[in-house]
């Protein structure tokens, strides 16, 4: 028969006895693989350095591919006269998926937001790291952290195969909440009051012809949120032309660090998800006739923890523009503050404005060898609000690869300002 074995396959038995630890030995090491950590990641192996890249997920990409975040916010600046903010690795997402007709620039009267496919994304990152030689580290949970002075030295992981230990020269937490930080004993900030994050969901086949125009839209759902049970009365549908699908971000769902209730509220979060369809299948029969539902994303987050850095970014120096020496990402992005279940505060800025983010946010003073990215650098709630969007976490990512690579052993808070500004032109003006 075809299907019999020809040979009995050798198994043997075994026994966890001690469990040494797999090692690793690395340059630079990036806890988080979103698109800051991604662009950390690139950026160093750009530079030739040996580059393990780290994640508690099973998958690269983050909350921009695994929350399914579905649009680049702050890429570009504001008003008719905009330009691109960001280069570095947004060039080649931008180049690369939009030549696969998986971007959308969405240009409205002051902000540009691109929507992008998640799967095209997924795959992007996925064969850059490949190619650029990048050893990546899923699924592994950081348990604990070895110091050296002023030092971290090493991290030690657990994984489902065994704990792994990486030791590193250099090392950046991309983690969003400030996981490594907060592990290695660094002081941290946390809000004393709930900033919702929210559940994404994916409609497909929908009929584009019938696309609510924004202003009917949002009065409608203010109109009609409690009659659905909907928390959140101002949300935002991303609709990709030719696509034929509804990226939604309609709820609001409290996103704690205690693990047991943020378990819990990750149900709950899309019980809060299937109410947004309900409303929209009801209120918009026409649109979701023949659609269906494609995924949830997992819970996304907005701010949680993040930590207390060299300088604390302040709502009025985001107000004003200031513009920093020491200055490695930029953005024109609103202030974004989500404090309310119902809404969230949203304050716009002029055509020519511009606000940055100095290295110093990005470096715990106690620290030599540790620089973060993304939304887990320092800044008031506000502040925070207005930097941690993806576009000036790409060039966040990017600063921390070179500042760790201007160190090498020595120190983030003593490197060469001025190589660095010129590494960083780009991204800065």
């Amino acid at each position: 028969m075809a299907d019999r074995y020809e040979k009995e396959i050798p198994v043997r038995t075994v026994r966890r006895e001690g469990g040494a630890p797999w090692k690793g030995k690395y340059d630079i090491c990036i806890l988080g693989a979103g698109i800051s950590g991604t662009s950390a990641a690139l950026e160093a192996a750009a530079l030739g350095r040996k580059v393990v890249l780290v994640d508690g997920l099973p998958a690269l990409g983050g909350q921009a591919v695994n929350s399914i975040i579905g649009t680049f916010c702050g890429l570009f600046s504001n008003g008719p006269s905009r330009f691109q903010l960001t280069h570095g690795i947004a060039d080649g997402i931008l180049k690369d998926l939009g030549a696969k007709g998986a971007l959308h620039h969405n240009v409205g009267p002051m902000t540009t937001v691109v929507y992008y496919d998640e799967v095209a994304l997924a795959r992007w990152v996925e064969k850059k790291v490949l190619e650029a030689g990048i050893t990546p580290l899923l699924g592994a949970t950081l348990r604990n952290v070895v110091w050296e002075g002023r030092r971290i030295a090493e991290l030690e992981f657990a994984t489902r195969y065994g704990d792994v230990r990486v030791a590193a020269d250099g090392f950046v937490d991309a983690s969003g909440d400030a996981a490594l930080a907060f592990m290695a004993g660094l002081p941290c900030r946390e809000p004393d009051v709930p900033l919702y994050g929210t559940q994404m969901v994916v409609l497909e086949n929908i009929d584009e012809a019938h696309v609510p125009k924004r202003d009917a839209f949002d009065k409608r759902l203010r109109d009609k949120a409690d009659q659905y049970g909907l928390a959140r009365k101002a949300g935002v549908v991303f609709y990709s032309p030719g696509r034929g699908t509804a990226v939604m971000n309609l709820t609001h769902v409290e996103t704690p660090l205690e693990p047991f209730a943020a378990s819990r509220n990750a149900l709950i979060g899309r019980d809060e998800a299937d109410k947004v369809v309900g409303f929209m299948r009801a209120e918009y029969p026409e649109l979701f006739k023949s659609a269906r539902l494609r995924s949830y994303g997992l819970p996304g987050i907005r701010q949680t923890r993040w930590i207390v850095g060299s300088h604390q970014i302040k709502v009025d120096e985001v107000r004003e523009g200031k513009r920093f020496a020491d200055a490695v990402a930029r953005t024109s992005w609103p202030i974004e503050l989500h404090d309310r279940p119902e809404g969230y505060v949203w304050e716009t800025f002029g055509d020519d404005h511009i606000h940055y983010v100095p290295l110093r946010a990005m470096t715990p003073p106690d620290c030599d060898n540790l620089v973060a990215a993304g939304r887990c650098i320092d800044g008031d709630a506000a502040a925070l609000s207005s930097v941690r969007v993806m576009g000036p976490c790409i060039a966040m990512g990017a600063a921390a690869a070179h500042a760790l690579d201007l160190a090498g052993k020595g120190s983030v808070h003593k490197l060469d300002g001025a190589a660095l500004r010129e590494r960083l032109k780009h991204n800065v003006g």
